[in-house]
């Protein structure tokens, strides 16, 4: 199985993904299925700083890459015909994902944003599940687990369902498996009205990009009736509830 699992951090997380090694947890629970594993960073203030904590992830074996966002920005919207203006507030919110896609040289790509964690009871084969479904089915464009344990609002949101997936529209930048070389297609210039539900602070990101083209051409998410993933919604770090948030976490960290 030939995939990249890939995750990112910005300013106000990477101190919890790197520093405190949260990242750690990912990796562990589902990076032993991957080809390769990358970081992407995106907008710090001292990117040497940044640099130096990933290269210690790399040295561990936690990653395999680390790649500056900003060093390939360029050549991914000139790659996907965008611009920062087409993109508009959405460019802040869509130019790690579209700058990973670009590069992703492996068949498979799973993408998990900075503040989306695996839980301990997610098998580590289920990207294997998700990578055999994106194989026998074409009309499937996308895999997730549910997220936050909403089981009944995926069922609710789904057009049909079998025993592990339930099918239906609909796009989340927070996590998604996909093929490479379809989302490395000239995907992102569709429009449909059901896609103005995204947040209007974002512009016309990426997220909202994949799903009105999913939605023009009937492609289908599945998502995973078993298993969830989780948003993490980090603290201010320095903060009272950032550090019991970190202790809590480290925790739970020790004891999975």
């Amino acid at each position: 199985m030939s995939l990249t699992i890939e995750t990112k951090v910005w300013e106000k997380d990477w101190k919890f993904m790197l520093k405190d090694r949260f990242i750690k947890r990912l990796m562990l629970r589902v990076g032993g299925a991957a080809t390769r594993r990358v970081l992407f960073i995106n907008n710090v203030e001292k990117p040497k700083l940044v640099a130096h904590y990933a290269a210690k992830l790399v040295a561990d074996g936690l990653l395999d890459n680390f790649v500056f966002v900003d060093d390939y920005a360029t050549e991914a919207l000139n790659f996907f015909d965008l611009t920062q203006a087409k993109l508009g507030r959405g460019y802040y919110y869509s130019i790690a994902e579209l700058v990973s896609i670009y590069l992703c040289d492996t068949e498979y790509l799973a993408h998990f944003s900075g503040d989306s964690s695996v839980p301990c009871d997610v098998p580590e084969p289920w990207l294997g599940e998700a990578v055999n479904l994106l194989r026998k089915r074409p009309d499937v464009s996308v895999v997730n687990l549910a997220w936050d344990y909403k089981f009944r609002e995926v069922d609710k949101d789904s057009l049909f369902s079998d025993d592990d997936f339930a099918y239906g529209y609909g796009f989340s930048d927070q996590m998604y498996v996909v093929r490479s070389a379809e989302f490395k297609g000239q995907i992102y210039d569709y429009l449909h009205p059901a896609s103005a539900r995204y947040p209007a602070y974002g512009g016309e990101l990426f997220e909202k990009r994949v799903d009105s083209w999913m939605r023009v051409e009937k492609k289908l998410r599945a998502t995973s009736r078993r298993w969830s993933y989780q948003h993490l919604n980090f603290p201010n770090r320095n903060s009272v509830q950032g550090v019991f948030w970190r202790m809590r976490h480290q925790m739970l960290r020790t004891n999975n």
